[in-house]
């Protein structure tokens, strides 16, 4: 019979930031026939499945005409029933997977993988959904940042969606219960929390439990609460909050069992055969000669203690004392008793804590009590930071960056050595020596078989630098050497931008035949005029530190190789900055754009956030960015930072305050439209600040409704007051919200800034940026355009996918850029591509003369506005045979987007 492995993988801290995720795999030999079916069955990480179509063709049913509205020459089509949430269909089961568990001939590895886990597993191979089991150290944005997209990912996988085992400290069920505002079905979350007894007793009765045990592991949790000092000197935990609690993991497996000798057996009167087997599996049997039992003992020479592994999160040096003094880790120290009886041995501890507390001098000295054991030192280090993880994005944004620097700027990851490196070398020769190693990406320690017993570096990737990726591209392409001499003559050649004229760009744009084949108007309309339109004012007349917009993130649905989830950040330099959408993995795309140190100051002068809607890859890295900024300032004179957003998430975030400070104040899109905010900052408000929509597709009473009627809370009057200061102190003379169709309180948002007088006494009208969110073209959202300096439009969908579009509420490629050009918008940049175009979209050349595709780390300077269309053909020496994936590729979609 085969024998084929089933892996059973037990993920354990999981973090959508720049910590490493120790992962445990146990992969058993499944030896019958109907587990050879069931391991056969298992699916490879997807996202329901779907392939590109053919040109013309489309891969989802056109809906029903009754789901539909518009579809005349003057409105749009679009889901009625997903813009008003009744779209609703069947649910899969989202059962757990039952496994077959068999210890004998387990192999077993603890692996280290990277930050930003869904795009780290995508790139790498690793398939979520061979994951039965998450454990978290500690419920925090920290560690289970990135919870939320992977179970969304894994209710996507196949027709009844997956689900897996969550673990974790009592805190988990506040987590649980904050997820459950934007988790559309309860049976995605099977969370086990423990230790809500102990943490009820001031006294600690237990410090251990055993949480999973099995025939292939045992899994134990240890309690690690902060000891805070109080005016007497003395440590207490009074004010411990929740998500304060540390677990250290033991993980434990079998012992492993004795050689067999064939000749005890044949003396006890055994016949070779399946009592031998038996026997190996420690089960008595009976002798075939003799009136007598033979045991296990009888024939097996003497067993080894099962390996084990702890994984050791320490945050606070106010954890040390609580950890230092856990009894249950007695058992392994080499100089205790209780280890000598016991015989067990540690062979691997993964430490998640920072540096500045494992490196300290008590915290070293408890290591040392376990002996001989290999150390990994998996916590944040700013030299392991600097290590791009995501090789893929980092090899395309650095080859973008070799091309046009301009748009592309180096990432701020690469860095140059520092001049003690060799010192550094030495000492990291010196660590290793004495059983301490530094995690790196998918570095293995091997468990099972006992022979390979160690450290495996085999798997974990090479290295390189920004010189080794161009070096490869030149190699590849030899003429992309002339590119980036030619694009900089944009910027050389027009240094005055008032004379970059947009119409000399039209022949470039209309003869690269590369972009997409050429197709006549949708619908049959006649094509627009070639654009002669003059640049703005505000463009003309900007400097460099006036306003950038730079994209966090382009792409839609889950976090995939090449692009990470929705996120734009508005740069206003000395003002501040302001973020739209913040999607799982914002603050790592921000350390990539910026570094560590201007991604941390990016976050303290971050002046609000608004929110388009409640969709996942629109929000779920708002809490890591919002307790990072708390931890930032904390002990400093600041204000609440402001998020505007849908109601939905307020009931996320106010669900999650109860674990970590996120110090924010939320304001309600639907207080944000322009009536409501024109009425305000003109003073003429009433205290209720009631939207205003009777002259909306939303009205009060219309079938599209998707607002709640209850007035504005005392809350709302609040923040609108704090949102009046953040308008004025972030140079603003409006910022309001647009209702979009979607789902449910679904918003796009404009901007302006304040008009300013130039060195000749001009008054110069204020730029405008105009940010659709997730949206089917809609004419409260083009007469929102008019006039735009830029429109940030949504274009998940290639032109011949327009039923796909319909059917999801999202816009066509065409159909976005048509919304800028019917409202006169100075330059269109379309973002929010389906994961099925993993490096550029394919896009007709209609009015591509005022167009371009974003790309994650991309950072458009104002003053740049009147080149950034002709930088698009001269990407195509990169991208010309990747526009997009294969018919054969597996394409992910996410459950709920």
């Amino acid at each position: 019979m085969p024998q084929v492995p089933a892996p059973l993988r037990l993920l354990l801290p999981l973090s959508q930031t720049l910590a490493p995720c120790p992962l445990l795999h146990l992969s058993r030999r499944l030896f019958t026939s109907s587990s050879f079916g069931r391991a056969a069955s298992l699916r490879a990480l997807a996202y329901r499945r779907h392939h590109p179509p053919r040109r013309g063709n489309s891969t989802l049913r056109k809906a029903p005409k009754e789901e539909m509205a518009g579809g005349g020459d003057k409105e749009v089509a679009f889901n009625r029933k997903r813009a008003e949430g009744r779209d609703v269909g069947k649910r899969g089961s989202m059962e757990l997977k039952a496994r077959k568990l068999n210890p004998v001939n387990t192999t077993c590895y603890v692996q280290i993988l990277g930050e930003g886990l869904q795009r780290f597993c995508t790139e790498h191979k690793i398939k979520l959904s061979k994951i039965d089991h998450i454990f978290l150290t500690r419920v925090c944005s920290e560690t289970a940042g990135g919870l939320p997209g992977l179970v969304l990912t894994l209710a996507g996988i196949g027709d009844e969606g997956m689900s897996v085992n969550i673990w974790g400290p009592s805190d988990l069920d506040f987590l649980a219960g904050a997820m459950r505002s934007f988790i559309p079905n309860r049976a995605m979350l099977h969370t086990h929390s423990f230790g809500a007894e102990w943490n009820a007793s001031s006294s600690q009765p237990k410090d251990s439990v055993v949480i999973l045990n099995d025939e292939v592991v045992r899994i134990s949790a240890m309690f690690v609460k902060p000891r805070y000092p109080n005016g007497a000197g003395s440590l207490n935990d009074i004010d411990m909050k929740p998500g304060d609690t540390a677990i250290v993991y033991v993980c434990e497996l079998p012992e492993i069992k004795g050689k067999f000798d064939p000749a005890k057996a044949a003396a006890l009167g055994l016949r070779p055969g399946p009592k031998y087997r038996e026997l190996q599996l420690g089960n008595s049997v009976q002798s075939d000669q003799f009136d007598e039992m033979v045991h296990p003992s009888d024939v097996l020479g003497p067993s080894i203690p099962g390996p084990a592994v702890l994984l050791v999160d320490c945050p606070t040096q106010y954890h040390m004392p609580e950890l230092f003094s856990l009894q249950s880790l007695s058992c392994f120290y080499e100089d205790s008793s209780n280890q000598r009886e016991s015989g067990k041995k540690v062979n691997c501890i993964i430490h998640l804590g920072p540096s500045s507390v494992t490196k300290s001098v008590d915290y070293q000295n408890w290591m040392k009590r376990f002996g001989e054991t290999q150390h990994i030192m998996a916590g944040h280090e700013i030299k392991n930071m600097e290590i791009p993880i995501l090789k893929g994005s980092a090899r395309i944004s650095s080859r973008l960056n070799f091309v046009c620097p301009q748009l592309f700027p180096s990432s701020g990851f690469w860095s140059v050595k520092p001049a003690n490196d060799v010192m550094e070398n030495d000492k990291s020769t010196s660590l290793e020596a004495c059983g301490i190693v530094s995690a790196q990406n998918l570095l293995k320690f091997h468990l099972r078989p006992y022979a390979q017993l160690g450290l495996d570096s085999a798997s974990i990737p090479s290295s390189f630098t920004y010189k080794d990726i161009v070096k490869e591209l030149v190699s590849e392409i030899p003429e992309v050497r002339e590119v980036p001499e030619q694009v900089l003559k944009f910027w050389q050649n027009n240094a005055n931008v008032k004379n970059i004229q947009p119409a000399g760009s039209l022949m470039l744009m209309v003869e690269e035949t590369w972009i997409g084949q050429k197709s006549a108007k949708l619908d049959g309309s006649p094509k627009h005029p070639r654009d002669n339109q003059e640049i703005p004012c505000c463009v003309e007349d900007a400097s460099r530190e006036d306003m950038e917009i730079t994209f966090l993130g382009t792409g839609s649905s889950q976090p995939s190789k090449y692009r990470n989830v929705s996120s734009v950040y508005i740069n206003l330099y000395a003002q501040g900055g302001i973020l739209l959408d913040c999607g799982e993995g914002t603050l790592g795309q921000l350390k990539r754009r910026f570094g560590v140190n201007g991604a941390d100051e990016a976050v303290k002068n971050l002046r609000c956030i608004w929110i388009s809607h409640i969709h996942a890859d629109h929000h779920t890295g708002l809490a890591r960015v919002l307790a990072l900024r708390s931890k930032l300032l904390k002990g400093m004179p600041h204000k609440p930072l402001l998020v505007i957003g849908p109601r939905p998430l307020e009931r996320f975030l106010s669900a999650y305050s109860t674990l970590e400070d996120l110090d924010m104040q939320f304001l309600d899109c639907r207080n944000t439209l322009k009536p409501s905010v024109k009425a305000f900052l003109s003073e003429n408000v009433t205290g209720s600040a009631t939207p205003q929509l009777e002259n909306t597709m939303f009205a009060p009473g219309s079938r599209m409704e998707n607002y709640n009627r209850k007035p504005a809370s005392p809350r709302d009057t609040t923040a609108l007051a704090n949102f009046k200061e953040v308008l004025q102190e972030s140079g603003l003379e409006i910022l309001y919200s647009v209702p979009v169709v979607h789902c449910p309180q679904a918003f796009g948002v404009v901007l302006r800034a304040t008009e300013k007088v130039n060195s000749a006494g001009k008054v110069i009208p204020g730029w405008k940026v105009v940010y659709s969110g997730d949206t089917r073209p809609c004419p409260a959202l083009i007469d929102a355009s008019r006039d735009a300096t830029v429109l940030i439009h949504e274009a998940t969908f290639e032109d011949s996918m327009k039923d796909e579009a319909i059917a999801r509420n999202h816009s066509t490629t065409k159909e976005a850029i048509e919304v800028g050009t019917s409202a006169g918008a100075y330059r269109i940049i379309l973002t929010h591509f389906s994961q099925r175009y993993p490096k550029i979209p394919v896009i007709d050349e209609v009015d591509m003369e005022k167009t371009c595709i974003a790309f994650d780390l991309m950072s458009v300077n104002l003053a740049d506005l009147p080149v950034l269309p002709k930088v698009l053909p001269h990407l195509k020496v990169l991208f010309k045979d990747e526009m997009v994936v294969e018919e054969a590729d597996e394409i992910q979609e996410a459950a709920v987007y």
